[in-house]
């Protein structure tokens, strides 16, 4: 393929690789499914599912029931597990036969080997740890009035503009790009788990699955790696993406932290929910990282977000401002996040934690 005269009208269709492991879907397939679906009718192609592994063929149906037109299925014992010689192959060998235009990757720890290797074979641009994509222009810019202070009426935009716009956290999380591959393709993101919403599932689209077979030419001389075991970590990683409930905190549990992280943590409890924290706890060591919510965190969208003593910077509020119900506690009345929140309690979060607790039990208490 001649990279610097390509022909970009030979590219088309939506394209999202759809992460298994030992045979099991990841929450972030669906997510990328259900954005792919919005993008492919955007720009008026199919929406294709890329599901690589061994056996893995019963797996098509769910991925179509939320939304892909067709799986691309390429299955060998050779691609059981994950390697990055095997799968890259694979992958751009279909890309290469079949020419998406746009290629979304979940920004895994899968996902974040994989696509940049990807990338380099096709000589194609990616865009890493998306939060936001867009082709339809309208749209777009409905998103720039809404997340930034650009002044939009007075800018000049291609209408008909057919790039998949991606958006990121730049500079450390204090700037937010939007990369275009213009010259191309296929496009290609990877984007970070829990920032897309998932469909419905449809049970008809699910069973009019279409499966495209794509020849594996793959020889155990390609495959440079071997997965000899697969340890599963003895530390329970917190899972604020799957979670209904959160409690997080911020700097305002900073008079004494080890009592500020305990009443969340008794809270949290209280609701069946988990802890996490704003960029400054975990910057200063108070909790680890896997527990920050925000634009170098993790996105999420609980039913209940309970913020105590964290003032809503914009990089916060960015990665839980779609939480279906929203409490804040701070002393500050003037806190952004108040702007945020469905309720606000301007108080010492101190005081107000373990009430919040005790009424929480108690309401348990009355229903048992």
């Amino acid at each position: 393929m001649a990279y610097n005269s390509m022909d970009l009208a030979a590219f088309k269709d939506v394209w999202v690789f759809c992460e298994q492991r030992e045979g099991k879907l990841m929450p972030t397939d669906f997510e990328l499914i259900s954005e792919g679906r919005k993008l492919a009718d955007e720009l008026g192609v199919k929406l294709c599912g890329l599901l690589l592994g061994d056996n893995v063929e019963g797996l098509c149906k769910e991925l179509a029931g939320y939304g892909a037109d067709k799986i691309v299925l390429c299955e060998s014992p050779l691609l059981k597990y994950y390697t990055t010689d095997a799968y890259a192959k694979v992958i751009c060998d279909a890309i290469e036969e079949l020419k998406p235009e746009v290629f979304l990757i979940g920004a895994s720890t899968i996902g974040r080997d994989l696509g940049p290797r990807c990338a380099a074979r096709l000589h194609t641009g990616l865009c890493a740890d998306c939060t936001h994509l867009d082709v339809d222009v309208p749209k777009y810019l409905d998103f720039l009035r809404a997340s930034s202070t650009l002044d939009i009426d007075n800018m000049k935009f291609d209408m008909e503009d057919r790039n998949l716009k991606m958006t990121r956290p730049a500079f450390g999380g204090h700037l937010m790009a939007t990369i275009i591959c213009p010259r191309f393709r296929p496009a290609m993101a990877t984007v970070r788990p829990g920032v897309m919403r998932r469909a419905e599932f449809d049970q008809a689209k699910a069973d009019a699955v279409e499966i495209v077979r794509p020849e594996v030419k793959l020889t155990a001389e390609d495959v440079h790696t071997e997965v000899v075991e697969v340890v599963k970590a003895a530390k329970k990683i917190v899972d604020l993406v799957g979670a209904d409930f959160i409690v997080s905190v911020g700097r305002g549990i900073s008079k004494n932290v080890e009592q500020g992280i305990k009443l969340a943590e008794d809270l949290a409890e209280a609701l069946g929910g988990v802890v996490g924290g704003s960029r400054a706890v975990i910057d200063n060591g108070w909790l680890s990282a896997d527990h920050q919510v925000g634009q170098t965190g993790k996105t999420v969208h609980p039913k209940v977000y309970i913020a105590l003593g964290i003032s809503g910077a914009i990089q916060h509020k960015a990665g839980m401002q779609d939480s279906e119900c929203i409490i804040a506690v701070n002393t500050n009345e003037s806190a952004p996040i108040f702007e945020i929140a469905d309720y606000g309690i301007c108080g010492d979060l101190f005081k107000v934690t373990p009430m919040l607790t005790e009424a929480i039990k108690a309401q348990k208490a009355k229903k048992q």
